[in-house]
């Protein structure tokens, strides 16, 4: 199936773009489909621990199941003070 994953921050920045479209298997999941980005798209693996999701705008858990034309965001951690 095929979703569309926007990045932010540093992952942006590695992978130079703020989208990409992506085949991900039937029955992904929010962070199955991370893993499969990592492996195509290794700079996304080191930050993987410290992402959050949102599928489709809204917050997400990693075990959150993806339909075909869903939109993933992998939202980094977010600092204030």
């Amino acid at each position: 199936m095929r979703i569309h994953v926007r990045l932010f921050a540093s992952q942006r920045e590695s992978i130079g773009q703020s989208a990409i479209n992506a085949d991900v298997p039937d029955g992904s999941t929010a962070a199955s489909a991370l893993r499969a980005l990592a492996a195509q798209y290794p700079d996304l693996a080191a930050a993987s621990e410290s992402l959050a999701f949102a599928v489709n705008r809204e917050h997400a858990a990693p075990e959150t199941p993806l339909n075909d034309g869903d939109e993933l965001a992998l939202l980094p951690p977010v600092a204030g003070g």
